[in-house]
């Protein structure tokens, strides 16, 4: 299944909804041109990637690219919903640690207000 991206915002916070799978190509480009244009109008952004089913090491890297991004923007980009498989990845892979991963996108939103 390939990629489905969906944006939507609340409270001034960019939700970014992933169905399918993050894969090296077609997929993880438009991801990646979907945050830059997001980026600059919000520049607090929360991946939801409840839906995605898969990823590989070209859907990792494209995932620290946007961290990267949003960070050189002063934004940040946080983690829901990961599904268990993109847990599992993320942890053995160590990008845990990298990235504020929550279970819903309401604690994503809330970690944004606790901030500001």
């Amino acid at each position: 299944m390939q990629l489905k991206v969906a944006t939507r915002t609340k409270d001034g916070i960019l939700l970014v909804d992933c169905s399918g799978r993050i894969v090296f190509g077609e997929e993880s480009s438009l991801l990646r041109e979907t945050v830059k244009q997001a980026v600059t109008e919000s520049n607090r952004i929360v991946l939801n990637l409840g839906e995605v089913n898969y990823i590989d090491s070209g859907g990792l890297g494209t995932l620290v690219a946007l961290r990267i991004t949003a960070q050189n923007a002063g934004g940040t980009i946080k983690l829901t919903n990961l599904t268990k498989r993109v847990g599992d990845v993320l942890q053995v892979t160590k990008l845990l640690t990298v990235f504020d991963v929550y279970n819903s996108e309401a604690e994503a939103i809330e970690s944004f207000r606790k901030v500001a």
